[in-house]
């Protein structure tokens, strides 16, 4: 059965483990000691709410998907219709691929080719890495925006009086 997030590539360092995975480049899990880190999804799910997402070329809203860039007003498709936003980039659902690994790093890849609304051409790389310093999630400096959804959890300790 194929995942419905695509292949899962699993990265180890000590106690830490990392899923990223393929359709998106997106980061599925991590732990540390035994602890969930981000608030990911399970293999067998899809991401939703942007759930370990990566956000390129943009990172929120565009309002009625609509931007000036040099003069020249684009129109992208309105994938947040219900309230007439472009929303997240284009590469969330997108096709990655394993570029470079280790069992401790893994570099995802993929070329955003130009469409409707985004007439440009990017080569995207994100590299995780784990160490002693925890997760690093790093990409190549370049002119655009971008986020991701990590989703971090948070554990609380109850007091007994």
């Amino acid at each position: 059965m194929i995942a419905p997030s695509g292949k899962q590539i699993e990265i180890v360092a000590g106690d830490q483990r990392a899923v990223a995975v393929e359709v998106g480049g997106g980061l599925r899990s991590y732990t540390a000691g035994g602890r969930d880190v981000i608030d990911g999804y399970d293999a067998s799910a899809m991401s939703v709410s942007g759930r370990g997402q990566v956000l390129i070329p943009w990172p929120n809203r565009l309002q009625d998907g609509s931007y000036e860039f040099e003069g020249s007003r684009h129109q992208l498709p309105l994938n947040e219709p219900e309230r007439r936003n472009a929303i997240h980039g284009l590469v969330r659902w997108a096709a990655w691929r394993l570029l470079e690994r280790e069992p401790h790093r893994a570099v995802m890849t993929h070329i955003l080719y130009p469409q409707p609304g985004y007439p440009f051409t990017l080569k995207l790389s994100i590299e995780y890495a784990l160490s002693s310093s925890g997760l690093r999630v790093g990409t190549t400096a370049a002119s655009f925006g971008g986020g991701a959804h990590p989703y971090l959890t948070l554990e609380l300790e109850a007091s007994i009086p």
